[in-house]
């Protein structure tokens, strides 16, 4: 049916910058949310930032000020542009359509750490 793939997670320094990247096979409601996922080691899953149906931008947390959503329709892609990354941003970070009850990807790895 509908598909997430994410990809561009790695390691990296605390103040680096990764951009991760979302495509998307299948389509979903239109009213579903598109956004993105954290869960740390041992944690739960937390928003870090999402598109709104009418295309507004929700940040949240530690993201804001440092992270960046963008997509792109046309491709079906959704990206996150991630700078100054801290250990505490270490995890798995999931894509995601339609919010914890909606469609999850597999994930993709970022490591944080000296």
């Amino acid at each position: 049916q509908v598909k997430l793939v994410e990809s561009g997670g790695g390691s990296v320094q605390p103040g680096g910058s990764l951009r991760l990247s979302c495509v998307q096979s299948g389509s979903v409601p239109d009213n579903y949310n598109a956004g993105w996922f954290h869960q740390a080691p041992g944690g739960q899953r937390e928003p870090v930032a999402r598109f709104r149906p009418d295309g507004a931008i929700d940040y949240f947390g530690s993201a804001k000020g440092r992270f960046t959503i963008s997509r792109d329709i046309a491709r079906n892609m959704m990206f996150l542009q991630m700078n100054s990354l801290i250990p505490a941003d270490t995890g798995v970070y999931y894509c995601n359509r339609g919010g914890i009850h909606g469609v999850w990807g597999q994930g993709t790895q970022v490591t944080v750490s000296a």
